[in-house]
């Protein structure tokens, strides 16, 4: 992090160091033209998005070249874990779907929580639009997707198209600048929060192929111990990785895909501090008094002021760069690889299930969101964002329906056994988030051209 000035203005800043600076604040070359760039354009809000991109990129390269056999050995390695007498054996690719995205599901969780009870969500007038667009966003997809499919095999990836991609969508609108008035932004990312909530709701309830009761029951239990351990004020986070992770081995077996532990946890973190503000701020003046600090001071001091901040934010702004940066890159690695030769693509495009999803995501996720927001509004029901018009909105739609994220996840749940579905879907996913995340882009640029957003935060 940046180094502030120095107290004095007659201090060079190089007089902060106690034994010279970092080397990211060193003038060594390799900080100066590759370190600090590189951490800076991690702070850029599209980065994520780039990252992501850059990843769907490399697995389909990797998946058309010379070296495509690799790819897919690669990724069905399989890894066993023996813990006593249990053993999870399962491809590489299956640990990165089913282990690693718990770090995403549970940031999804933690933003989830913080809109209940800090955010949009916690107002009811603030929150109508969007939920109700939401839902809009995810039945008008989901039915165009049917009707295209007819139902049968095809038909169980109704939930792909339903999805909304965030790091995608906020990061095309980042593209816009200040084009966009905040409230838009505001309702596009509530809008998104809905969404996947909805979609955590469908995989739970329509994509778990067999249900263990026994293990159901333990991961429910396991739950309602760090709700006790919350409500005793156990503030040891050892504690609950413990748990957590038991929550999830028990999830995993039971049948419920085992990412949706991530969101329980996530939706049951504090998001109220445990310690007030003043508190911590009092400790730190007196402790700062003697301009001495010895161990002790500073381990209560940095246990005060952490938890003057609630978990839910502290959270957040730790796991969502790993989220971002590290797990949703391994995944769009491991899942975007699909062979394209031999007409492959043209097929996919033209198939049922490639159709409905593109059709679901570039036609029906706008299509519905207008919809939906045009009979709330018509009915009182709720009321147009700030400084946010129709054609805006129409907009905000088109981006809604990245879907790629989410709806990569949930094809690999829609038609397990079938290579062919599997691979149609991919291909759907891919080119209809690309055409969404091109249009909607263009389509606000168009919009909002000459349109008032002073006032924008």
């Amino acid at each position: 992090m940046p180094i502030p000035p120095p107290p004095s203005g007659d201090r060079s800043r190089d007089d902060v160091w106690a034994n010279g600076p970092s080397y990211l604040a060193s003038n060594k070359p390799l900080a100066r033209l590759v370190a600090r760039p590189v951490r800076e354009f991690l702070r850029i809000e599209v980065a994520g998005s780039l990252l992501l991109l850059i990843a769907a990129a490399a697995a389909l390269i990797w998946a058309n070249s010379p070296w495509a056999s690799s790819y897919d050995a690669f990724w069905h390695t399989t890894v066993a874990l023996d813990i006593g007498s249990l053993r999870i054996e399962e491809s590489l690719q299956h640990w990165v779907n089913d282990g690693l995205m718990v770090i995403f599901f549970f940031v999804v969780g933690l933003e989830i929580k913080y809109e209940l009870v800090n955010g949009d969500l916690r107002d009811p007038k603030t929150a109508a639009l969007p939920i109700v667009a939401a839902i809009g966003g995810m039945l008008v997809p989901a039915g165009l997707y049917l009707l295209i499919t007819g139902g049968g095999q095809a038909g169980h990836g109704w939930g792909i198209p339903m999805a909304t991609d965030i790091a995608f969508a906020v990061g095309a609108l980042g593209l816009l600048g200040r084009r966009i008035p905040s409230a838009a932004r505001l309702f596009l990312l509530t809008l998104a929060i809905v969404d996947d909530i909805g979609a955590i709701i469908v995989i739970a309830a329509f994509y778990t192929s067999e249900l263990h009761l026994e293990w159901l029951v333990i991961s429910l239990l396991l739950l309602g111990v760090m709700v006790v351990l919350r409500l005793m004020k156990v503030w040891s986070v050892p504690v609950y990785i413990v748990i957590g992770v038991g929550v999830w081995f028990a999830l995993l077996q039971s049948g419920v895909h085992a990412t949706l532990a991530g969101v329980a946890i996530g939706l049951i973190t504090p998001a109220r501090a445990l310690l007030k503000e003043d508190v911590a701020r009092g400790y730190a003046q007196t402790a700062l008094a003697d301009r001495e600090l010895d161990p002790d001071e500073l381990a209560r001091l940095r246990f005060l002021l952490g938890e003057s901040v609630p978990i839910v934010d502290r959270l957040q702004s730790t796991l969502h760069p790993l989220s971002s940066y590290l797990v949703l890159p391994i995944f769009a690695l491991a899942n975007a690889g699909v062979a394209l030769g031999g007409g492959v693509f043209g097929e996919a495009l033209t198939s049922a299930v490639g159709l409905g999803i593109g059709v679901g995501l570039v036609v029906g996720k706008p299509l519905g969101i207008l919809l939906a927001c045009f009979i709330a509004v018509r009915l009182g029901l709720a009321r147009l964002p700030d400084r946010t018009t129709w054609p805006m909105v129409g907009g905000l739609g088109i981006v809604a329906g990245i879907g790629f994220t989410v709806s990569l996840f949930i094809a690999g749940l829609s038609f397990p056994g079938s290579e062919t579905l599997t691979s149609d879907a991919k291909v759907g996913i891919l080119v209809a988030s690309l055409i969404a995340a091109v249009l909607g882009p263009v389509v606000l640029l168009l919009v909002t051209r000459g349109h008032d957003t002073s006032g924008n935060d």
